[in-house]
């Protein structure tokens, strides 16, 4: 599982980027979810959300997943590539796989990497 250390993130298995303002979902989850074939993104560039709110729907051969925002703040950038290529968060989660970008979110009480990768471990058993 990689859980890059420079990001927080949320019990329900979305990162966040306190440098960039960047949102996605976890390496595990996408492993959880296997192949993904299809995203949607909620908001939109210029809107002020808050952390819980529901961002957008992923969905895979297994299962439909919600992700909600781990940080509030304002909507900076949404990743409009992402829903004609869903499959780039199976690939790279971290990176091309971001969903949405925030200015002035604050990750508030985020988990870091080793407490993270803590809560992984206790919920595959």
């Amino acid at each position: 599982m990689n859980t890059p250390s420079n990001l927080k993130y949320a019990k329900s298995d979305e990162w966040f980027d306190p440098a960039s303002g960047k949102v996605g979902i976890t390496d595990y989850a996408q492993n959880q979810l296997s192949d993904i074939v299809f995203v949607e993104i909620f908001v939109e560039a210029g809107e002020e959300i808050a952390a819980g709110k529901a961002i957008a729907s992923v969905e895979s051969v297994k299962a439909s997943s919600e992700i909600y925002a781990p940080a509030g703040g304002k909507v900076a950038a949404v990743n409009k590539d992402l829903p004609n290529k869903p499959e780039t968060i199976n690939t790279d989660p971290f990176g091309a796989g971001w969903m949405i970008q925030l200015e002035g979110g604050s990750a508030g009480d985020m988990m870091d990497a080793a407490a993270y990768e803590k809560h992984c471990e206790e919920r595959s058993h």
